[in-house]
């Protein structure tokens, strides 16, 4: 969990996707990631993390479904949704959290 708070103690917006291998939705969500990651370019961190592979965060997050998306700023989450979000929407929550 250390690790975790590491990750998002930045004053650059940090997307976070909690994914599920072999999800669809999931990897429809990170097509739309990769193009968001291109837009943005420095000014937003994309971390994906595997929810198989982290079951205590999942717990401590209260995940329930993949893909899960949050958007944590100097260590507060300011942003969550579960499903698929478009990339336009997705850019503005970047945006308004620079």
């Amino acid at each position: 969990m250390s690790k975790f708070g590491d990750l998002i103690n930045s004053n650059i917006p940090v997307l976070i996707q909690f994914t599920a291998e072999h999800n669809p939705e999931c990897e429809q969500m990170q097509q739309i990631i990769e193009e968001v990651a291109v837009e943005m370019g420095e000014k937003l961190t994309i971390i994906n993390i595997d929810t198989i592979k982290n079951p205590e965060l999942v717990e401590a997050l209260r995940i329930k479904t993949e893909p899960t998306l949050m958007v944590y700023k100097n260590g507060a989450m300011v942003w969550r949704q579960s499903g698929i979000t478009d990339k336009n929407s997705l850019v503005m929550i970047a945006k308004a959290f620079n």
